[in-house]
């Protein structure tokens, strides 16, 4: 047999697959992958049976269904004054992941650095690998905020872009508006593309508002905005999401995209773009989720878990250095089959992990399987 050869040689099974599998062995409750445990809005079910009843079962055009294309468009324009146009500046993906990987393989080639803000996304190093790329990891602050002078100490002359993540997982934290501003200054000094994966735009809490790529002209213009209907309406299996970029940028993404899934369900489409007619299930997403976020956190307060703030996301990060001593992984683990109750680490979204001891729990659960995780935690009080 002929040796198989590897462009991600040390990559291995995710912390997110391990940890869900562990919790399923161990029957624990599973807080860890982020996946809602709830059904979606029996409404947008009956759109996709609808669809596929009137006919809308073959290819649809390879950008998209030129309805939900419109329809993203105008959202896009509502929330971010930005105008986005249908037809070159919106492309329909297989999920927000799938358009991040495209988006690294059209502006990066071999040899070319890609900034990651760390803890960072699983995906974003293999991706930028597998472009040919060098990830580059600036971890955060030790509250989780952008480190300024750590980015800009990290631009070397082969830096070719820079993946930004708000709100952000596995923090919880969010972007500011000023954060937005010196992002363009940096990007526009050095000539930098930005990927912004903004699949949680639709959850922030507190009033804050989200701070999007497209209310920026200057990042807006030099910006690929990744954003995932399975985040916003609860439907993670159904894997569509779009691509938000100008002209040029379309262009190259398209060019790529066309190579590497064509297109994406055609009924599903079509009932997203009927069931965005109304915006109140989106408009509606940072009230419902905060309220899951603040019974969460009330649930913990005796825990002996220190509750990080959680400004956006369905996550909520903790410390654990209370409680126990073991690094993350360990802590986790032990916690899974112990405790039954499944984290993730965040040494999982380093290259090199952090002397911390933070885990994070996802929180777009039913309000009986929050109250139980909760009720299980309390014997780490």
């Amino acid at each position: 047999m002929p040796v198989l050869p590897t462009k991600l040689p040390n990559a291995g099974t995710t912390i997110f697959s391990l940890m869900s599998a562990l919790a399923a062995q161990h029957g624990a409750v599973n807080l860890g992958q982020g996946f809602p445990d709830f059904d979606p809005d029996p409404a947008l079910l009956r759109a996709v049976s609808d669809a596929m009843a009137a006919g809308h079962n073959q290819y649809p055009p390879m950008t998209g269904v030129p309805a939900l294309r419109q329809s993203i468009a105008a959202k896009l324009n509502r929330l971010y004054g930005s105008a986005y146009d249908a037809d070159t500046d919106i492309t329909v993906t297989a999920g927000g992941t799938q358009g991040l990987l495209t988006a690294l393989q059209c502006c990066v080639g071999t040899g070319d650095e890609v900034i990651i803000i760390e803890p960072a996304y699983d995906s974003y190093d293999p991706a930028i690998r597998l472009a040919g790329g060098v990830p580059v990891g600036v971890p955060m602050t030790a509250d989780y905020r952008l480190d300024w002078p750590a980015l800009e100490a990290a631009i070397t002359p082969r830096t070719r872009a820079l993946v930004l993540n708000t709100p952000h997982n596995p923090s919880g934290r969010v972007a500011t508006a000023q954060d937005l501003a010196r992002l363009a200054q940096l990007a526009e000094a050095h000539d930098l593309f930005v990927i912004s994966d903004e699949v949680y735009e639709h959850m922030v809490f507190d009033g804050a508002r989200h701070e999007s790529v497209a209310r920026h002209p200057g990042l807006r213009e030099r910006s690929f905005l990744v954003s995932s209907f399975g985040k916003t309406f609860h439907v993670t299996g159904w894997k569509v999401g779009f691509v938000a970029a100008p002209p040029a940028l379309s262009a190259a993404f398209r060019r790529l995209h066309q190579y590497t899934v064509f297109t994406v369900h055609t009924p599903t489409q079509h009932a997203l773009a009927t069931y965005l007619a109304d915006p109140a299930p989106w408009q509606g997403l940072s009230d419902f989720y905060q309220a899951k976020r603040d019974a969460f956190r009330a649930a913990l307060a005796d825990t002996g878990l220190r509750l990080l703030p959680c400004e956006g996301t369905y996550f909520q990060t903790v410390d654990y250095a209370a409680v126990s001593e073991l690094p993350e992984l360990d802590f986790a683990r032990w916690l899974t089959t112990e405790i039954g109750v499944a984290a993730i680490p965040l040494s999982g979204f380093y290259q090199r992990p952090q002397e911390r001891r933070h885990v994070r729990f996802c929180f777009a659960k039913r309000e009986e399987t929050l109250a139980l995780a909760a009720q299980r935690l309390k014997r780490l009080g």
